[in-house]
């Protein structure tokens, strides 16, 4: 019976994280950005703009025929799906808002493909040491991970990779070139 007061403070946290996800809800937009198309049957349903840059992207449309290459939303440079993307801020590994469409987006593709596969490869700059980077890295997969199952995408759809440093996107020793390393990309099976 001891181990009860632990175990109650465990789930009173998980309900407030619960809240606070439900809080954090998208809410509709009154006004599209400039340059997203919008196919759905009312504008009200779409997700507020969460800050990021979405001039000339589409909205993401999931065809469960476009796995041929001309229709691949994958690989269309028009769709939301070809971002790949997710960078971080110095030494965290908390996925920001303005990424929150692209996360969703993938989301929305692994549901409704239930077949599809992607490896989350988390990515460092140099500072710092070969096993710190290591599991920043691992610790930035992961998060993309997490968001992505909270919007429902199983884990068998999901593998978490660190390259730490070793998988720079550019080598050089100033910050604009060490918030390019600081990010998680996503690779799709077969892609």
């Amino acid at each position: 019976m001891k181990h009860l007061p632990n175990l109650s403070g465990k789930i009173i946290a998980v309900a407030i994280a619960s809240i606070f996800l439900v809080a954090c809800k998208s809410t509709p937009m009154k006004d599209k950005p400039a340059g997203v198309e919008d196919k759905s049957p009312t504008a009200a349903t779409k997700p507020a703009d969460s800050g990021a840059d979405t001039s000339g992207v589409k909205e993401v449309v999931v065809d469960s025929n476009a796995n041929n290459a001309g229709n691949n939303p994958l690989k269309d440079p028009n769709n939301i799906l070809s971002k790949r993307n997710i960078y971080f801020d110095f030494d965290s590994d908390a996925v920001k808002a303005e990424y929150r469409p692209i996360v969703e987006a993938h989301a929305k593709y692994l549901l409704a493909h239930a077949d599809a596969k992607m490896v989350v490869q988390g990515n460092t700059d140099e500072r710092g040491t070969r096993e710190y980077n290591l599991s920043l890295g691992q610790r930035r997969s992961v998060a993309v991970k997490k968001a992505l199952n909270l919007l429902g995408v199983q884990d068998k759809q999901i593998e978490t990779v660190s390259y730490g440093e070793e998988k720079a996107a550019v080598n050089c020793a100033d910050e604009d070139c060490y918030q390019k390393n600081r990010r998680a990309d996503i690779v799709y099976e077969g892609d």
